[in-house]
């Protein structure tokens, strides 16, 4: 296996603390803002991302019109208030990426399927809780936020159910200046080996 070679090992898995069977919940930057429970989900076409956070970024005049009715993650019919392209910034790799914009109670803010993942030519991992791509630096790892993707996976196994958030809104979307942000730039819960892009 060459050093620039993609692919998952077991010393991956000897990271993480218990056994699992989570989605993979990641973070990454939209115009210097951090965006927490971000789900990685290859089996989605669509990339979403929830208006509230398109407010927060003071972008609202730039979602384009649209009406489209979306089956989300958990599986609940969403009607999407249109589209708007945004540069994802995912440990310093940046990707133009066009969202699906919709509105209501979810457990995540953003949602990149598999468009999203081809593009950044990914290969994600559940089991491993942590994400790849090729960089012109090497293979950048984006390591899972696991303590959100396990309440994600409680919420889709209570789809049924009507479930309202009760996490902070402020702590869901951070600026620079916000100490957790300053502190921990994409820092992986494992607390090793986790990658950081400057301020």
């Amino acid at each position: 296996m060459t050093e620039d070679t993609l692919a998952f090992s077991e010393e991956d898995l000897e990271t993480l603390a218990e056994p699992h069977n989570d989605v993979l919940v990641i973070s990454f930057l939209l115009s210097n803002i951090r965006i927490n429970r971000v789900l990685v989900d290859p089996g989605s076409s669509a990339n979403v991302i929830r208006s509230k956070v398109v407010e927060h970024l003071g972008l609202l005049d730039q979602i384009i019109p649209a009406s489209q009715v979306l089956h989300v993650f958990n599986m609940a019919s969403k009607v999407m208030k249109g589209e708007i392209a945004l540069p994802v910034d995912m440990s310093g790799t940046i990707q133009n990426t066009k969202f699906h914009v919709i509105s209501g109670d979810m457990r995540y803010n953003a949602l990149l399927g598999w468009l999203w993942i081809h593009s950044m030519r990914a290969i994600p991992s559940t089991l491993h809780q942590m994400i790849k791509f090729p960089t012109k630096d090497g293979i950048t790892t984006i390591y899972g936020e696991h303590h959100a993707a396990k309440e994600m996976f409680a919420v889709y196994q209570e789809a049924l159910n009507p479930i309202h958030s009760t996490s902070d809104e402020s702590g869901s979307v951070q600026t620079p200046e916000d100490e957790e942000y300053r502190s921990s730039n994409f820092r992986c819960p494992r607390r090793v080996g986790c990658n950081e892009i400057d301020n």
